[in-house]
C-alpha cells in the first residue's frame, strides 16, 4: 500500500504542515514532534516526493529533463542530443540548472528522483504513455512535452509537422521522376515515424503511385544498423527500385552503407532521402538530402515556455507545429 503525507500526519498525531516542515527541513518543529514524524515515516516506509517538499519550499531554479528512449544511444543520439544541447543553452541563459535523466522504460522512476530533488518543472522528451501523463498532471508540477503528443488538450507539447515533412520528401522525389521508390520506416509506435511515412505514402498515392507492402521495411528501431539491414531485405524482395526514403537520417546512412556494399552508387543507381537533418547528414559522402526538423528551436522554446509556467504566467497550450524544411544535397542529385 502506498501511504500519503496525511497517513504520516495521522500516525504521528501532528498536522500535515508539521510533516511537511520535517520533510523539507524548514521551519520550527519541536524535537518530540520531529521524532514522532520520523518514526512514522520509517514505520510506513513513506518516501517523501517532490510534491510534499514543494508545499513549503521556494523555487530552486532547477529543471529536470527526462529523455525516454528504449534504444541506445540516448543522450548522445544526434537528434535528442541536439535538443538537449539547446535546452542546456537556454536554461543557462535564464539562470536554471538542469538535472538530466535517461530512461529506457516508460515509468515514473526518473520523475520520482527528480521531484525529490525539488525541481521547479520538467521537460519530457520523446513519447509517453497515458499513465505517465496522468501521473505528471497529478503531481501539480509544470511540465512540457518535446517531440511527443497526447490527447490531453491542457498539456503543452512541442512537435514538428512530421506528416508535412513526409510530403516534402515525396514531392522532391517525384519532381525528379523517381516513382520506383522503397521506404525504410522506423517503429510506427513512434508518432514521428508514423506521420512521416503517412505523409510520404499519401503524396505518392495522390500522384497515382501505390507503395506496396513489399516496398516498405518496418524497422525495429531507428538506428544505423536497421537501415543497413532494411536495404538488404528490400533489395532481396524486389531489386529494381531507383529511390529510397528513410524516416530518419541514421536509417538512411545505414542504407547507404549497404547500397555501396552491393556495388551500387548513390545517387547514380539509387537516390536516398532521409529525415531530421542531423549533423552527420551534411558530413556524409555523399551528402544526404533530408528534411530539416527544428531541434534547436524546440529545445530553446521548451525552456522558455516552462519558465513562464513556473512563474505562473499563462501560456497557450495550442501551439503550432514546427514547419519542416527540405534540404537538397548530393544523395538525390542535388548540389554537393
Amino acid at each position: 500500500m502506498k501511504y500519503t503525507i496525511m497517513d504520516v500526519a495521522k500516525m504521528s498525531g501532528v498536522s500535515k504542515s508539521t510533516v511537511s516542515r520535517v520533510i523539507s527541513n524548514t521551519g520550527y518543529v519541536s524535537p518530540e514532534s520531529r521524532k514522532r514524524v520520523l518514526l512514522s515515516i520509517e514505520k510506513l516506509q513513506y518516501r517523501p516526493n517532490g510534491v510534499a517538499r514543494a508545499m513549503v519550499a521556494r523555487q530552486t531554479q532547477n529543471i529536470g529533463v527526462i529523455i525516454y528512449r528504449q534504444h541506445h544511444p540516448i543522450a548522445s543520439h544526434p537528434f535528442y542530443g541536439k535538443i538537449l544541447d539547446a535546452i542546456l543553452e537556454k536554461a543557462s541563459e535564464l539562470g536554471y540548472s538542469i538535472f538530466v535523466m535517461t530512461d529506457k522504460d516508460l515509468t515514473s522512476k526518473s520523475a520520482d528522483f527528480l521531484l525529490e530533488k525539488r525541481v521547479d518543472g520538467l521537460i519530457l522528451v520523446s513519447k509517453l504513455n497515458h499513465e505517465l501523463i496522468d501521473y505528471f498532471k497529478n503531481m501539480y508540477i509544470p511540465f512540457v512535452m518535446v517531440n511527443g503528443t497526447c490527447d490531453h488538450s491542457d498539456v503543452i507539447h512541442l512537435v514538428n509537422d512530421d506528416e508535412r515533412g513526409g510530403e516534402l520528401a515525396a514531392q522532391h522525389m517525384l519532381s525528379l521522376g523517381l516513382t520506383a521508390v522503397s521506404v525504410i520506416s522506423g517503429p510506427l509506435e513512434h508518432r514521428s515515424h508514423k506521420l512521416r511515412l503517412e505523409g510520404f505514402q499519401k503524396t505518392y498515392q495522390r500522384e497515382g503511385f501505390t507503395l506496396d507492402d513489399d516496398r516498405i521495411y518496418y524497422a525495429n528501431s531507428s538506428q544505423f544498423d536497421e537501415g543497413y539491414k532494411g536495404f538488404q531485405q528490400l533489395w532481396e524482395r524486389s531489386p529494381n527500385f531507383k529511390a529510397l526514403f528513410a524516416t530518419n537520417d541514421m536509417i538512411a546512412l545505414g542504407a547507404i552503407k549497404a547500397i555501396y556494399e552491393k556495388g551500387l552508387q548513390v545517387p547514380e543507381h539509387i537516390a536516398v532521402m532521409g529525415f531530421d537533418d542531423i549533423d552527420y547528414a551534411a558530413m556524409a559522402n555523399p551528402s544526404l538530402s533530408t528534411i530539416h526538423s527544428s531541434k534547436t528551436k524546440m529545445g530553446h522554446d521548451a525552456v522558455s515556455i516552462l519558465d513562464k509556467e513556473i512563474q505562473g504566467i499563462t501560456t497557450t497550450k495550442d501551439l503550432p507545429m514546427y514547419v519542416p524544411e527540405l534540404k537538397v544535397r548530393y544523395s538525390t542529385k542535388g548540389t554537393k
